[in-house]
């Protein structure tokens, strides 16, 4: 199903090899507070709910690949899904959200 809608679920390790070496970008679509609260290093925060209204943003990363997180992959699903529909073609949704990340004892930022 998700092959259909156009991207692809990642694991979280699979999101660092990605961040790592091929320079794909984070993006954060939970609420202000929970990203406040822990984010990936260098993530782009948009909350699932404006994304179609703050696209002019992700424009610089229209080539890049794109990790989309939420806390547990529900609005990141629905967010990866409206990015597709506006021609971002290099979508992951990181399947777990912060939740996988941080049971895999990955690094959390906090601001």
């Amino acid at each position: 199903k998700r092959q259909l809608l156009g991207f692809r679920d990642i694991k979280p390790q699979e999101a660092v090899r990605l961040i790592n070496h091929e320079g794909a970008i984070p993006l954060d679509v939970r609420e202000d507070q929970e990203y406040r609260e822990g984010h990936i290093l260098n993530a782009v925060h948009i909350p699932h709910g404006l994304i179609e209204k703050r696209l002019a943003e992700l424009e610089p990363y229209r080539n890049q690949a794109l990790i989309v997180y939420c806390r547990s992959g529900q609005r990141s699903a629905q967010a990866s899904a409206v990015l597709r529909k506006q021609g971002f073609e290099r979508i992951y949704k990181m399947s777990g959200g912060m939740m996988a990340w941080r049971s895999a004892d990955l690094p959390v930022v906090k601001k």
